[in-house]
């Protein structure tokens, strides 16, 4: 798979088996390695143990990462595992990617900050010498996951074939849009109105309702750093006023802030911040620390709505 310098190739490999993916992905891998490229390779672990065995002492070469843990946050893929991959490179060098953000297990909430991250993958390495290869089950995951591969990927590998083929359905915009959804009502929640005058009381509040909802440690410090920088880019950015809400759901303590605001670059807190900006960094801290983010804006305002696991 070539490419020529300065360009972005991102196709999708559809497979059926253990075979067809190991076919897929692994002749990609020392072909970039014969070509003098960094490689890395991010899935989830249970395939990272047979690309690895495949490769034998190739894998040494390679950049291998748990994409359940690395990328369990969809929001962090783009900034922490394939942005931080391929900024560590030197300049001008082409660098390829296999990454596996979407499979068999990850839940309906999950999913569409997954998709959203698929799509906006074309705009965060338009014009870099890059290529990412994203592997999808063809048999474990249901046919709308499959539809919208071929919206988010410019060029598909069918099962069974190792030829690419221009995708007629890409539309990476109309994928963020579709999937900037309203999201569900919250369930019970606490709710604790805020603006400038009183933060620091609604995120005290905040933190002993999580620890009372199981936080502590590290993961109670987690909550209290998303709620800072959330209800003070509400203050700030948001219309100066909002709403935060927290409750339990399926294992995961949730905090919500709801602003007036509206967030007008699908992209942020996904792309890396300069080692020379000033701000800007609240909502790429959040997805970094987070085990979700969910995100809708429009209408009425902007709401994110944060998971974090109680173990």
């Amino acid at each position: 798979m070539t490419a020529a310098p300065g360009t972005f190739v991102h196709p999708a490999l559809f497979y059926g088996d253990e075979r067809e993916y190991l076919a897929g992905t692994v002749p990609f891998v020392r072909d970039g390695l014969a070509a003098g490229e960094p490689v890395a390779v991010a899935v989830p672990a249970e395939n990272l143990g047979l690309i690895r065995d495949e490769l034998g002492a190739d894998a040494a070469s390679v950049r291998l990462l748990d994409m359940r843990e690395a990328g369990r946050n969809p929001g962090r893929i783009i900034p922490g595992v394939l942005r931080a991959f391929a900024d560590a490179q030197p300049s001008g060098r082409r660098v390829r990617i296999v990454g596996e953000p979407i499979w068999a297990g990850r839940t309906s909430a999950e999913y569409p900050a997954c998709v959203q991250h698929e799509a906006l993958i074309n705009a965060a390495f338009r014009g870099r010498g890059v290529t990412i290869l994203c592997p999808y089950d063809i048999v474990r995951l249901d046919t709308r996951v499959l539809s919208d591969a071929y919206a988010t990927h410019p060029v598909v590998i069918p099962s069974g074939s190792l030829g690419r083929q221009d995708s007629g359905a890409y539309a990476p915009e109309r994928i963020v849009a579709r999937y900037n959804e309203p999201l569900p009502p919250a369930p019970h929640a606490l709710s604790f109105a805020f603006d400038e005058a009183n933060l620091a009381h609604v995120r005290h509040r905040a933190t002993g309702a999580a620890g009372r909802f199981g936080l502590s440690g590290v993961r109670l410090y987690d909550l209290a750093l998303i709620v800072a920088e959330l209800t003070t880019n509400s203050v700030v950015h948001g219309g100066g006023s909002g709403t935060l809400g927290l409750w339990t759901e399926a294992g995961y303590v949730v905090c919500e802030v709801r602003d007036e605001g509206c967030l007008t670059d699908p992209l942020a807190g996904r792309r890396p911040a300069a080692r020379d900006q000033r701000g800007g960094r609240g909502l790429l801290l959040v997805n970094q620390i987070a085990d979700l983010v969910r995100v809708h804006t429009g209408g009425p305002g902007t709401t994110i709505r944060c998971y974090l696991a109680r173990t």
